[in-house]
């Protein structure tokens, strides 16, 4: 089989694809990588963690082994974790890189491996290709991982366990404001989606003084039969709970906490586009600072109007945090997210982390004593008002710069009756229109699906938009 990375590492069905076997011959590639990038270190360190999927733990093991036989020095978190706080740990530590193993928001039947670099991100694409030019060459020559059983690599010193949350915990510490939120008692539901989320949002609201209840926060590797994604198909639970019980607000982690959702106390779903939004005005108008916005091709139009009005320069980058990562790396970047709830700030790791923003959110509602939707009416007031959807659809593989080039040539002069005013093929096709509404075709990275996004500035409009993207994708055979 052909082992490659999508946008955010490599994902593929437990027992079919994602076997222990391939997991070995992944992690000796990464080895491989790791040890050249550190050319004249003496054992240098890999952080490993991994979520609550199935055989999740076992696979970091098995990982750990690897990495050690190749005189790689390991630290394996003692249980699951989110991503970011692992992510967190490898500059914190000065390790070299690190492996999480996590399929994030996919179906159960997935799990994943995701490569993470030496300053806490996600690996450069320049690396991941070396992987899997490494995986092709072992594969082709015969050689198998090598492997050190892991009683083995404790016992010689080359492997340990530890707990990455009190270092994590007192980062967070400096980057919100906890004792706001205890002074405006919030009163919060959070939903770990039996994700590796359990626990590390609920018990730093609970130390900043909120009232919390945790809800799906028990060990479910099916994760209660849907996708561990936080958008509002998924949230049900949430928002009955919300509701029913008079919460200020409601926060959803995805299956390894990088990703963010919301409820207000309308029960009304607050998606990633609204609290990056209000993450960036409450940035600049409450905090004072100031910096580059980056955001996915995919990602609210608010941003622009925003960063327009603040003075703010903006950067759109393909879909997939990395790119944002790679900007938070180069530039000074203030905020920078992707519609898929992925978000992080200045003073952060480049990477995406569904912990801090769902405290920062928090923070918000208790400084300005507003709830979420009261937040967005105030911000829509002032820049217009916005509307989003998006559709997935199952497809059979198809060519994808086949597909870019019928939805370009020639690109539609208007759709919804606006006139197109450019379009940019970044990643898939986003026709963007004269009076800021767009929509974007472009195929999933990690899953068999085209996804269709529209944002315009009412309900009928998103509507519309949306049915003429899958006229156009029918079209253009997909």
């Amino acid at each position: 089989m052909t082992i490659q990375f999508g946008t955010d590492g490599w994902r593929a069905v437990i027992s079919d694809e994602f076997t222990f076997a391939n997991v070995r011959c992944v992690a000796q590639a990464i080895a491989e990588v790791l040890l050249e990038n550190t050319t004249g270190q003496t054992a240098p360190l890999a952080v490993v963690g991994f979520d609550t999927r199935f055989l999740s733990d076992r696979y970091a093991v098995a990982v750990s082994e690897v990495l050690a036989a190749n005189g790689l020095r390991v630290a394996l978190t003692r249980s699951d974790a989110p991503t970011p706080v692992v992510s967190f740990a490898i500059p914190h530590l000065g390790a070299s890189g690190g492996v999480m193993i996590t399929a994030s928001h996919n179906p159960p039947r997935y799990n994943g491996i995701k490569l993470k670099a030496a300053y806490g991100g996600s690996a450069t694409n320049g690396d991941t290709r070396r992987v899997e030019r490494k995986i092709a060459a072992n594969v082709a020559a015969g050689r198998p991982a090598q492997r050190m059983e892991w009683s083995a690599a404790t016992a010689e010193g080359r492997a340990t366990r530890f707990d990455p949350l009190p270092a994590y915990r007192d980062h967070l510490r400096r980057l919100i404001d906890l004792p706001a939120i205890g002074r405006a008692r919030l009163r919060v539901v959070v939903d770990a989606m039996h994700g590796s989320g359990r626990g590390y949002l609920r018990d730093l609201l609970i130390e900043a003084g909120a009232e919390v209840i945790e809800i799906r926060g028990d060990m479910n590797p099916g994760f209660g039969g849907i996708h561990p994604e936080p958008i509002a198909r998924y949230l049900k639970p949430l928002m009955e709970r919300v509701t029913a019980g008079g919460y200020d607000l409601g926060l959803a982690t995805d299956g390894d906490a990088d990703r963010i959702g919301a409820v207000g106390p309308t029960g009304r779903f607050i998606d990633p586009h609204c609290i990056m939004t209000m993450a960036l005005r409450y940035l600049v108008r409450e905090r004072g600072q100031r910096g580059a916005v980056a955001k996915t091709v995919s990602t609210t139009q608010m941003l622009n109007r925003l960063a327009r009005s603040y003075g703010l320069p903006l950067h759109e980058t393909p879909v997939g945090f990395n790119y944002i990562g790679d900007l938070m790396l180069n530039d000074d970047v203030l905020i920078g997210g992707e519609e898929s709830g992925g978000i992080s700030i200045k003073g952060h790791i480049p990477e995406g982390d569904g912990v801090l923003m769902g405290l920062l959110l928090a923070e918000m509602v208790a400084v300005y004593g507003k709830s979420p939707e009261q937040l967005m009416a105030d911000i829509m007031a002032e820049i217009g008002h916005f509307d989003y959807a998006r559709n997935d659809f199952q497809v059979r593989p198809f060519d994808k710069k086949a597909l870019v080039a019928r939805l370009t040539d020639p690109a539609p002069a208007s759709l919804a009756g606006v006139p197109v005013a450019s379009v940019n093929m970044r990643d898939g096709v986003k026709y963007l229109l004269a009076d800021d509404s767009w929509l974007l075709i472009r195929p999933s990275g990690t899953e068999p699906v085209l996804r269709v996004y529209a944002e315009a500035h009412s309900a009928e409009a998103v509507h519309d938009l949306l049915a003429a993207g899958r006229s156009l994708a029918d079209a253009a055979g997909v």
